[in-house]
C-alpha cells in the first residue's frame, strides 16, 4: 500500500501547485513542477497497483515430499498456498 498511498500524495501535491497556487519563486516554476510531480504520482500509483495485483494473484509453492515407504516409490507434489 506504500506505493498506492505515495502515489495518491504525489497526485494531489502536484495539482494543488498546479491549479490552486499563484506563487512565484524565482528559478523554480510551480506549474512545471505541478506538472512533474502529477506525472511521477501517475507512474508510482500504476506501480504499485500493478505489483499488488501481482503480489495478490501469484501463490506460493510448496514442495510435500512424503517418507519413503518400501512399498511405494518416493513421490513429490506441488501445491499452491
Amino acid at each position: 500500500m506504500g506505493k498506492i498511498g505515495g502515489g495518491v500524495t504525489l497526485l494531489v501535491v502536484g495539482a494543488i501547485l498546479l491549479f490552486a497556487l499563484e506563487i512565484d519563486i524565482p528559478g523554480i516554476g510551480t506549474d512545471m513542477l505541478g506538472v512533474i510531480l502529477m506525472l511521477a504520482g501517475v507512474v508510482l500509483l500504476v506501480l504499485g497497483l500493478v505489483t499488488e495485483t501481482q503480489h495478490r494473484r501469484g501463490g506460493t509453492l510448496v514442495d510435500d515430499r512424503d517418507a519413503v515407504v518400501v512399498d511405494e516409490p518416493a513421490r513429490r507434489r506441488r501445491r499452491r498456498l
